[in-house]
């Protein structure tokens, strides 16, 4: 297939609010939704404590929760803000890339087998933005019998086309995910176990601090080889590809670092997100791991994840990408592809029977330039089944 022309692309504004709960990335991609044009600027506009504790407490509580909820509203709310904030401070940034389409994920509370809920108001970000929002990234795929995550990895395989393979991206955020792309350029993922969203409520408990600042707490102690073997033999670490996870799923684990020092249980959570990630059932050794997201920060855990995975790691700076900002640069992507009605997830990447379409749009009226996705082509990947 020949490339597509660049007269084909529109920059699209990418949102994202991880399960870190620790703010809004944003980021402006130019993309005709197989190729990726050029990148624009990025930010991450923090949310207010108080804002990330209420939206803890809707993650604790969200099982039991009702849509209408009044708090749940207001939580909503207040988030969608900090989006239209971030919306704003990052098309002052870039005057010369005039944004078309935000790709909205929100922000996930449950993500359960056969049930995923993001909030967010999509309509009030449209209304405050006058621009058209794709959202609802993953209703369809779970409808369709997919697990709904990971949404990451057709983005990663079209940042990846010029590497040798079997190659690797590695998210570090707070869960841990995976993107491997085959020497047959199949595109395989999954949720490999947690990323920083245990490690992080244990320094928080510990030291009262949000996160393990620098891997400071887990440099220095000792792993507790009992307690992690008992962690890695939960049965999702033996379940193939793909696979994916609640921030919470593992939450029960901390209980089982009781007795252990700040330090110590540190390390072992350390250990327990590097393990999970190098018993990975996989079907090709990456030959590289570029590695994104917030836990590549963790000096501590970068030097664990270098010891323990076969193969070259790097953080995501080493191809020149800007490691804080994929995941946003991603939703921007998937909002460009689902307009033109190309698939967001593959029966490898989520399990999902065939290929799967995706997300809604919400825009304040048709505009000339929705014309454009009758051009696109809609087989720039492979779709294995």
């Amino acid at each position: 297939m020949s490339a597509p022309h660049p007269e084909n692309s529109l920059n699209a504004l990418g949102l994202m609010s991880g399960t870190s709960l620790d703010g809004v990335d944003a980021a402006i991609i130019r993309t005709n939704g197989t190729t990726i044009t050029a990148h624009g600027p990025a930010l991450t506009l923090p949310y207010p404590a108080e804002l990330r504790r209420r939206l803890r407490e809707l993650l604790d509580n969200a099982p039991g929760l009702q849509p209408d909820n009044a708090d749940l509203k207001a939580v909503e709310h207040a988030l969608t803000q900090v989006h239209v904030q971030a919306v704003q401070q990052l098309r002052q940034m870039a005057p010369h890339m005039p944004v078309d389409v935000i790709g909205f994920h929100g922000q996930t509370i449950l993500h359960q087998p056969g049930r995923t809920w993001q909030i967010g108001d999509a309509a009030y970000l449209s209304h405050q933005t006058n621009l058209p929002v794709v959202h609802d990234f993953r209703s369809a795929d779970v409808a369709a019998g997919g697990e709904g995550a990971p949404l990451v990895p057709l983005y990663h395989a079209a940042l990846l086309h010029n590497r040798p393979a079997p190659v690797a991206v590695l998210n570090l955020g707070g869960v841990a995910n995976l993107s491997l792309i085959t020497r047959h350029g199949q595109i395989i993922a999954c949720d490999t176990g947690p990323g920083n969203a245990l490690l992080d409520d244990w320094a928080s408990q510990h030291t009262g601090t949000p996160c393990d600042t620098d891997g400071q707490l887990a440099a220095l102690g000792t792993v507790n080889a009992q307690v992690l073997e008992h962690l890695l033999a939960h049965p999702f670490f033996q379940q193939p590809a793909p696979k994916s996870l609640d921030r919470l799923s593992f939450h029960n684990a901390l209980a089982h670092l009781a007795g252990l020092s700040a330090a110590d249980g540190a390390a072992t959570l350390v250990a327990f997100t590097v393990q999970a990630i190098a018993r990975t059932p996989l079907p090709e050794t990456p030959l590289e791991w570029f590695v994104c997201g917030g836990g590549r920060h963790n000096p501590t855990l970068m030097d664990a994840l270098t010891k323990a995975l076969p193969g070259a790691v790097y953080p995501a700076e080493h191809l020149g990408w800007n490691g804080d900002a994929l995941e946003a640069e991603c939703f921007g992507f998937l909002a460009i592809r689902s307009l033109a009605g190309l698939p967001l997830s593959l029966p490898t990447t989520t399990g999902v029977p065939s290929p799967q379409t995706g997300g809604r749009l919400t825009c304040m009226g048709i505009t000339p330039w929705r014309r454009w996705f009758q051009t696109v082509p809609t087989h720039g990947f492979s779709s294995p089944t």
